[in-house]
């Protein structure tokens, strides 16, 4: 008999870990918010892994790709009611108006499948970044995706140091003049692309650990759309991004801080 009842719990706790892992992924939807808030809808996308109970992942607030703010959380799994409570921790980047402040949340949200459509749902609530002051709570719906919305924006992960960005127009010099932001402020504009580089530098350490840089297209050229060549240089390794931007959708790199392994 305790053999049997052993085996039994084997199998929920078996059962209940692989239905957690099979709710890891992308997950995208909407969320309710007060009038007067940054975006007209509110766009949410989590990306979710669970581990046994623990649940992380980063999650991003947006509008579209060009506003939004990225943050990362952690959480807790129940197996038995098929619940995940999640508590956002850090603003990782944002472009959003200035004057705007984003709210860090907390999540109660409950699995369900009707057919071939799952969703998680739930409420919402949380506060005012650096502040104390509630953010009005909601509601929240969210449906699995195949693929992160922000899934072209380049990412490089590199450890503490300078990293040196030199932009050239690419292929043919057809008078492309760019705009380029790091973290939503100016480092370079209105700067002509042509033979010689573009040349600027960033720094992504333990106090930068995500630095963001943007290419906004000031101009077209004479042949649409703004294209750039960008080396990345990173220590002794050499990157090669080709960048194209437009006057509705600028080219992103993203840089992030992560600390190499050191062998004993």
């Amino acid at each position: 008999m305790k053999l049997r009842t052993i085996i039994f719990f084997l199998f929920i706790s078996c059962f209940n870990n692989s239905f957690g892992q099979e709710l890891n992924g992308i997950w995208k939807g909407t969320l309710t918010q007060a009038p007067g808030g940054c975006f007209a809808v509110y766009n949410v996308e989590l990306q979710v892994n669970i581990a046994n109970t623990e649940v992380s992942g980063i999650c991003y607030h947006y509008s579209d790709i060009t506003n939004y703010v990225k943050k990362n959380y952690s959480g807790i799994y129940n197996a038995s009611t098929r619940t995940i409570n999640i508590q956002e921790q850090r603003v990782m980047t944002f472009h959003i108006p200035q004057d705007c402040t984003p709210c860090i949340r907390y999540y109660s949200l409950a699995y369900a499948k009707s057919g071939n459509q799952e969703t998680l749902s739930g409420d919402w609530g949380g506060v005012i970044l650096n502040g104390s002051a509630a953010c009005t709570p909601g509601r929240i719906v969210l449906h699995r995706i195949v693929e992160s919305e922000f899934a072209n924006i380049k990412e490089i992960r590199v450890d503490t140091g300078t990293i040196r960005l030199d932009f050239y127009d690419n292929a043919e010099i057809d008078g492309d003049s760019i705009t380029v932001l790091l973290n939503n402020q100016p480092l370079a504009v209105h700067q002509l692309l042509g033979i010689k580089p573009i040349t600027l530098y960033v720094k992504v350490d333990l106090s930068h650990q995500e630095q963001e840089v943007t290419m906004v297209a000031e101009n077209l050229g004479s042949i649409p759309p703004n294209t750039a060549l960008l080396i990345v240089t990173v220590n002794d390794k050499k990157y090669q991004l080709f960048l194209a931007s437009d006057k509705q959708k600028s080219a992103q790199v993203r840089f992030i801080y992560e600390k190499q392994a050191r062998a004993d």
